[in-house]
């Protein structure tokens, strides 16, 4: 196969692979605002049943000897963290999809992640005036502000990953 050939097949790839993360960025969005759309109660249900199930398979996993109720008493006093961490991780990878289907336009590496960053950072602000309609649900500023780091902080990460496998293989050919 020819060089300009197999140039093409990988520039098609590329711009297949952008659109789908896209693609699923967007569907990210959709599963982002249905999160949103469960009221204080169910969002409470699932966090409070997912932190429980974290330090119960932590005892497990390290054969801990913990009581079901100090179980339950150390999930319910990291519950917040996890929370928080868990909005930063969805956006985070949003803001990833974001920045790889940026990718298709000719622009620096500040620009990109910027426009990923901020694009998320809107979705965020948007997302905390969805939940403002939810019963027993607000919309806080400082939610905005941890999404918004979460994108930063995933754009960060993955940047430095690719960077990491271009050396990588740019010293294996070497």
């Amino acid at each position: 196969m020819g060089r300009n050939m197999r140039k093409t097949e990988e520039k098609f790839g590329m711009v297949l692979l952008r659109n789908l993360a896209g693609a699923l960025a967007i569907v990210w969005m959709c599963v982002i605002f249905a999160f949103s759309a469960q009221t204080k109660e169910e969002s409470g249900a699932v966090s409070e049943s997912f932190t429980y199930h974290m330090v119960s398979s932590t005892r497990s996993f390290f054969h801990l000897d913990l009581s079901d109720a100090r179980v339950k008493e150390i999930a319910d006093t990291i519950e917040g963290l996890v929370r928080k961490a868990a909005h930063m991780a969805e956006y985070g990878f949003l803001a990833v999809l974001l920045y790889i289907w940026i990718g298709q336009w000719e622009m620096s590496f500040l620009r990109r992640g910027g426009t990923a960053v901020g694009a998320t950072a809107v979705y965020a602000a948007t997302d905390e005036f969805h939940q403002l309609f939810v019963a027993g649900r607000s919309g806080r500023f400082s939610d905005v502000c941890i999404d918004s780091a979460g994108a930063l902080a995933g754009v960060v990460v993955f940047a430095l990953i690719v960077r990491i496998v271009h050396n990588i293989k740019r010293t294996s050919k070497a």
